[in-house]
């Protein structure tokens, strides 16, 4: 199987992979201040369910290390924060500088002005050091990197041997009927959604194609093994709204 297929598509545009990166960084750019309440509007608030479904599933505790990429806005990182409580290290990695500084206003409003490390930074290419992490999480992220393998491959290298990868993602729903049903208001209503609040209709628009273009749950767990990681498994959540991978590095 050729890796990184996705490489070449910004949704259904066909693009270079440099040019992907840089149109996936615009986007970002556009909608980071709407981006908490679009979520909210797109989903029903089912978002936040999802998330705590995720924090469930990892069970955070004090003493370890967390990395949450592609998690500017803090909310995968708060909930870690509140379950661990006091005594572990967070860090925050986006590719988008205005998507950190929502995240880090938003922990500020909160109290917290020194619970969280904050780094500009790609996915594909970590600035961290080999098995320094003990938990990987990306939420709602993974689909918008350019070299996904790599970006997996990326994940297991900083991971401590024993160190959990959880990626939790839009995917595709499996039940035919229901699948017309969800692409019918991703197409129609999520875009319209954007142009109303965030003044950005082709952003959204991306984000609904990008959804299509992402891996199937199957496909995923067969690249996170390519990777390296054992005992990878998805769980599907809203029947296949969304998905949360888990892998662990052995």
């Amino acid at each position: 199987m050729t890796q990184n297929p996705e490489k070449e598509w910004f949704g259904e545009k066909q693009v270079e992979a440099e040019e992907k990166t840089r149109l996936v960084r615009g986007v970002f750019d556009s909608v980071a201040d709407k981006y908490d309440l679009m979520n909210d509007l797109m989903s029903g608030g089912l978002h936040r369910l999802w998330k705590d479904r995720l924090i469930r599933m990892i069970r955070p505790r004090p003493g370890l290390h967390y990395l949450d990429v592609a998690g500017g806005t803090g909310d995968i990182a708060f909930r870690i924060k509140q379950a661990a409580g006091t005594g572990s290290q967070i860090t925050v990695l986006d590719l988008n500088e205005d998507m950190l500084g929502v995240g880090r206003d938003r922990a500020i409003n909160r109290g917290w002005l020194n619970d969280f490390e904050w780094i500009t930074g790609n996915a594909e290419a970590l600035p961290l050091l080999d098995e320094s992490v003990d938990i990987y999480t990306i939420a709602f992220g993974l689909r918008n990197v350019t070299h996904i393998d790599t970006a997996l491959s990326e994940a297991f290298r900083v991971l401590k041997p024993g160190g959990k990868f959880y990626c939790m993602e839009f995917s595709h729903v499996e039940e035919p009927f229901l699948a017309k049903i969800y692409d019918a208001y991703s197409n129609n209503v999520i875009p319209r959604i954007g142009q109303a609040v965030a003044k950005d209709k082709d952003s959204y628009q991306y984000l609904v194609e990008s959804i299509r273009k992402f891996p199937t749950q199957k496909e995923l767990v067969r690249r996170m093994k390519t990777a390296g990681f054992e005992n990878a498994r998805f769980t599907n959540l809203n029947f296949g709204v969304v998905a949360i991978h888990q892998g662990w590095k052995l």
